[in-house]
């Protein structure tokens, strides 16, 4: 086993400087949506069948209690203690609904074992009715659960690609009733920021009221920008916001650092500075090898030949330097990460402590 840990990072971040260029612009629609337009959340409780004895075990009571109820609604009885659910598995169904979508539309549905199933490969869902938060029924799904993978065993071994117990069903559910949508409250269209800041609010204010020609729009926080309907589109909602939508504003955000710990990912927002900061960072490496030795018994003494394992361990801790930084740019960072093998460790550790001294002039999110 190595474990490598680097010596000397001349901080990792000594360039996250700058990154998108000034003035880049961007379109309204893609930053902001009206208030009125949300999705909503649903869920269901339903059944799969028609899996190969992959499904919940009679442990599972919940399991037959659905497949006695399912059977009395067309008229068979059976005592839920006499049901084996080998071939059947209860599901948690969840969908997004979207805003405008209509009656008789078709939205996505992800189904997730609730019992104790192996896999859901090869099963069918039946009809299922996703309710809102508010508990009215707003889709109805039914399908062939895609998984994406498969689970196989036999005597002694087993394969296992992907999550077997949770799939989808494409465009599963059918749309039963429509959410009312209101753009406008009041004579005034709202947007909601997807990424809330005041200059961005301020700015795509300033660009609506330049387009429309008189001062009709204002932010009236950093998240939201109200707008007076004029007379010409009071009867026109859907084109004022086309109107609104392609317009072009340069958004402003948040200096940020974004760094996931298990995957090793950094993502390095535009506007991040660094203040001059001197890093030292010490590595360690550890070898552990392992060799095989026969041991022989001695003659005549009715014993038997054995490998015997001899495990060498090696440390190696390297003296520390101390770099100093400051300044810098994007591509200087790039190239500090290319050229140095930085462990996802050793980088939260090292932004951390860059953080606590101040140095880092942005927000640091460790996934």
């Amino acid at each position: 086993m190595v474990c490598r840990q680097i010596l000397i990072i001349a901080l990792v971040l000594a360039g996250c400087v700058r990154g998108a260029s000034a003035g880049q612009l961007v379109r309204v629609k893609d930053i902001t949506r009206p208030s009125g337009a949300r999705q909503n959340q649903l869920m269901g409780y339903g059944l799969v069948v028609g899996l190969d004895n992959t499904g919940d075990t009679q442990q599972t009571k919940f399991t037959t209690q659905m497949i006695a109820n399912l059977l009395q609604r067309f008229n068979i009885t059976v005592p839920a203690r006499e049901i084996r659910v080998g071939n059947a598995a209860a599901v948690i169904l969840v969908a997004n609904l979207p805003p405008f979508v209509k009656s008789g539309d078709r939205i996505d549905v992800t189904v997730s074992s609730l019992g104790n199933a192996s896999s859901l490969q090869g099963g069918i869902l039946l009809q299922t009715p996703m309710r809102g938060a508010d508990g009215y029924t707003y889709a109805a799904a039914q399908g062939p659960v895609s998984i994406g993978g498969f689970s196989s065993e036999g005597a002694g071994a087993k394969v296992t690609k992907n999550h077997p117990t949770v799939g989808r069903i494409p465009g599963g559910a059918i749309v039963e009733a429509e959410v009312p949508m209101h753009l406008v409250d009041f004579g005034i269209l709202s947007l909601s920021l997807n990424y809330p800041d005041f200059v961005t609010a301020t700015r795509i204010a300033e660009v609506i009221n330049a387009r429309l020609g008189s001062p009709l729009a204002s932010a009236r926080d950093e998240a939201t920008v109200d707008i007076t309907v004029p007379e010409a589109y009071l009867n026109r909602i859907p084109e004022l916001v086309s109107v609104i939508g392609n317009l072009m504003v340069e958004p402003d955000f948040i200096a940020k650092v974004v760094v996931n710990e298990r995957t090793g990912t950094i993502v390095v927002g535009g506007s991040v500075k660094i203040t001059p900061v001197a890093v030292a960072h010490q590595g360690l490496s550890v070898r552990i090898t392992t060799d095989y030795a026969i041991s022989q018994p001695a003659p005549l003494s009715d014993g038997e030949t054995v490998v015997v394992p001899r495990g060498t361990v090696e440390t190696e801790e390297p003296e520390a330097s101390l770099t100093e930084i400051g300044g810098g740019t994007i591509e200087e960072l790039v190239k500090c990460l290319n050229a140095i093998r930085v462990t996802p460790k050793d980088m939260v550790a090292i932004l951390q402590a860059v953080k606590q001294a101040g140095a880092l002039q942005a927000e640091l999110d460790v996934l």
